[in-house]
């Protein structure tokens, strides 16, 4: 059965969400993201996507301080990413209670570094993130696009021992217009041991049976939830 991971992302301490990952199309769904994860806890999710956008942009961790509260104030375990570019970043990240890291821009930018905190933290507490833009990789917050191929890519982090990665299709972030399950199914046909989780365009519960169906693992979503097309009772024959 697939495991459901929501996501928070945080601006200002506030809970947002972003549309294909555009800043300038921001929208704040509360201000207290604690009161969010005492949700999702209080149903029995297990898991959370906590994402730090100020750090993304910022190039170093920002909001360690939500991080912090739910991780003191809930049972979740936390996956943190957005804005990790050094051990400093990583250990503040851990200290501060996340469970897990993701890691994306850096793992592309300076692998030397990425490939240490695997070895340093082990492969079930580092996350391989992969956005992907027409199956070529984007850093920065999606904000820079590269050339590089996404198999390729999540192959030479394979080899390093990497177990868990998150796969972003940039184009359906936001959109609420149904997730990328052949995209999927193209990566575990590849890496069929890899432990999947999807991201972007998760609109219904449809969309989340149709990943389930096609074996994924698991899948990152928000914004279904925020805009009320998905409710928290909903998910409970999944968790």
């Amino acid at each position: 059965m697939i495991e459901i991971i929501p996501a928070i992302d945080v601006i200002d301490g506030k809970c947002v969400r972003l549309s294909q990952g555009d800043y300038a199309q921001k929208k704040v769904y509360n201000e207290r993201p604690l009161e969010i994860a005492k949700q999702f806890a209080g149903i029995g999710i297990r898991r959370l996507h906590l994402v730090d956008l100020d750090g993304a942009k910022a190039q170093h961790i920002v909001n360690q301080a939500v991080l912090e509260s739910i991780a003191t104030h809930t049972d979740l375990v936390i996956d943190f990413g957005g804005g990790l570019k050094s051990d400093e970043d990583v250990r503040v990240a851990f200290e501060s209670g996340a469970s897990m890291v993701t890691g994306g821009s850096i793992a592309v930018k300076q692998p030397d570094t990425f490939s240490a905190w695997i070895e340093k933290y082990g492969a079930d507490c580092v996350i391989l993130g992969a956005d992907v833009h027409n199956e070529q990789i984007a850093i920065s917050g999606w904000l820079e696009n590269t050339n590089i191929e996404l198999i390729p890519f999540i192959e030479q982090y394979v080899k390093k021992g990497i177990r868990h990665v998150l796969c972003t299709d940039i184009a359906k972030d936001g959109m609420l217009g149904g997730a990328s399950v052949a995209l999927y199914q193209k990566l575990l046909t590849h890496f069929p041991d890899l432990y999947l989780i999807a991201s972007g365009g998760v609109s219904c519960m449809a969309d989340i049976e149709a990943l389930d169906e096609a074996k994924i693992p698991a899948v990152v979503f928000g914004k279904a939830i925020y805009e009320g097309r998905i409710q928290l009772s909903d998910l409970k024959k999944y968790l």
